[in-house]
């Protein structure tokens, strides 16, 4: 991509809030890594890296991620291990393979394994950005891009928030927490979960953020939106 597209969409992505999702991107090539981190990050997402196919499975292994983006050709572990691996031990999380093996046959292996969709280097990022949107919609059960529940509309590809079909304003933080939400209808979320979604490992994280955050949007989508459960977290009603 030319680099005024490139920055004309990073100007684009970057005002789209996308949701408090978490990404884990297992992938050796550092070039490609920092720029597809900060990309992603520029979208919205929360973006941990792992330069190795052992660490990547550790960290796939024993923390909560909502998407991954496996490269297959990895150091310690090949992607395809590190695959079959997280779905021996029941890990359910949507993975997208993102490899310069373009051989069909190790397409249908990786799919066959449990990834859950495959692109072949190059690519563009609004590919990656869409594909992991789709993932993580299918993953909650969600079939169309617009989230909705009772009189609450979200769409995350606009940034935009209706609630009784009257839009509303949320800042970057608001949005993402409520789409977070909207993709967890009925669950308990504690707030250390919270922080893990709409915050990088790298940034500074402070609980009063959160308790603040969840004030303000009960404000503007009605107190009884959001339950506290005391000592455990709150779940969107």
């Amino acid at each position: 991509m030319p680099e005024i597209g490139i920055r004309l969409f990073d100007a684009m992505i970057s005002t789209a809030w996308e949701a408090a999702i978490r990404i884990l991107l297992v992938e050796d090539n550092p070039d490609l890594a920092e720029r597809l981190s900060e990309r992603l990050r520029g979208a919205g997402f929360a973006v941990e890296h792992a330069a190795d196919g052992e660490t990547g499975y550790w960290l796939g292994h024993s923390e909560n991620f909502d998407a991954v983006i496996l490269d297959l050709g990895l150091p310690d572990m090949n992607g395809v291990d590190v695959l079959n691996r997280w779905r021996q031990g029941r890990r359910q999380v949507p993975i997208l393979i993102l490899t310069a093996r373009r051989s069909w046959t190790e397409k249908v292996e990786c799919l066959n394994a449990g990834a859950d969709d495959y692109i072949t280097k190059p690519c563009h990022i609004q590919e990656i950005v869409a594909r992991l949107r789709a993932l993580i919609r299918r993953s909650a059960g969600m079939a169309t891009p617009t989230l909705s529940h009772n009189d609450i509309e979200l769409s995350p590809a606009s940034g935009s928030v209706k609630v009784a079909g009257k839009s509303i304003n949320l800042t970057a933080t608001e949005f993402r927490m409520l789409n977070y939400f909207m993709h967890r209808k009925g669950r308990i979320i504690s707030q250390s979960e919270l922080l893990d979604h709409l915050y990088s490992q790298e940034a500074e994280r402070d609980p009063n953020t959160i308790e603040a955050c969840v004030s303000r949007l009960r404000r503007k989508l009605g107190r009884d939106a959001i339950k506290t459960l005391r000592g455990l977290g709150y779940r969107f009603e």
